[in-house]
């Protein structure tokens, strides 16, 4: 079986200037822009993740080789089999970052990334430890299946992973009309990590904004709702630990709690929902939002009310 370097090896040097040119950068126009304790808990965690990829991927790789034992034709090692890879890669990677929001159990692994209430390329690297005791892999099994040899998707998965490390950042506002239209950019994802009302749950791209779009789940940036970041209840904490398992811990107590007819809603329901419905989701935040925004008149509306009051 065919095998190739893993990307993201040869990048991570590349991440590491960039993040110092970006500190240099950023903090020169607003310090606030990055907190050493925040950005020493993203790296941490990015090594511990490192490490953990490290000490998974074999049984990973030996899945995939399992799968593609089965697949349904031999996809070969041809230029446009790679574009092609690429691109269904990108399709398994939104479904799944689709799922990890929408999903608690998956959610417990990928909240680690979101965790920062800061924006920076430092964050791109707060990765989970625990992706593959949450099984993420699952959703590139179709791949294998479908004939793409494992070396090829995984290789496709790690340039995905460096195309998805530039968008992290405050530093680049708008790009070109058409790059805003078919490609992720640092503003589409800006929303996908913001805790806006209007903003969550939206812009699930790795490479390909085009995703959301075919699938509704694509909202723009706006200048009048600028993203504030993090999660719906903050961490609150730099503790490296406490980061990579707070909502294991967090799914186990109310597992513990739950009566047992509402235990599994903990594990495989939206992160927020409760049995008693005392908690929020995504969607009643954003439900009572829009609410509200429904009920309040308009800034042209109320303009226009206060000058027909003074005539």
């Amino acid at each position: 079986m065919a095998t190739l370097p893993n990307p993201v090896d040869y990048a991570v040097p590349g991440f590491i200037l960039l993040v110092l040119a970006e500190m240099l950068v950023a903090c020169a126009a607003d310090r606030r822009r990055y907190c050493p304790q925040d950005t020493l808990t993203s790296l941490a965690l990015g090594f511990g993740s490192t490490i953990a990829g490290a000490l998974s991927f074999g049984l990973v790789f030996a899945t995939a080789s399992w799968v593609w034992g089965y697949r349904l034709m031999d996809v070969p090692w041809t230029w446009w089999a790679f574009v092609l890879c690429f691109v269904l890669d990108d399709l398994a990677y939104y479904v799944f970052h689709r799922s990890a929001h929408r999903v608690r159990w998956f959610w417990a692994s990928h909240v680690i990334h979101h965790s920062s209430q800061h924006y920076n390329l430092s964050t791109a690297l707060r990765q989970t430890w625990t992706g593959f005791f949450s099984l993420a892999f699952i959703y590139r099994l179709p791949l294998f299946l479908l004939g793409f040899p494992p070396a090829m998707v995984f290789f496709c998965a790690g340039l995905n992973l460096i195309y998805q490390f530039w968008i992290h950042t405050e530093v680049v506002g708008r790009c070109p009309r058409w790059i805003e239209a078919v490609m992720n950019t640092p503003s589409h994802h800006r929303v996908h990590h913001a805790v806006n009302p209007r903003y969550l749950d939206r812009n699930y791209a790795g490479v390909f904004i085009v995703w959301d779009r075919l699938f509704g789940t694509f909202e723009a940036e706006r200048e009048d709702d600028r993203p504030r970041y993090g999660i719906v209840k903050q961490l609150g904490s730099f503790n490296v630990l406490w980061a990579a398992v707070h909502e294991w811990v967090g799914i186990a107590r109310d597992m513990w709690s739950a009566p047992w007819n509402a235990k599994l809603g903990y594990l495989i329901r939206e992160p927020g929902w409760s049995h008693d419905g005392s908690r929020d989701t995504s969607q009643t935040i954003r439900a009572r939002w829009q609410n509200q925004a429904a009920a309040e008149p308009s800034k042209e509306q109320q303009v226009g009310a206060d000058h027909v009051q003074a005539a």
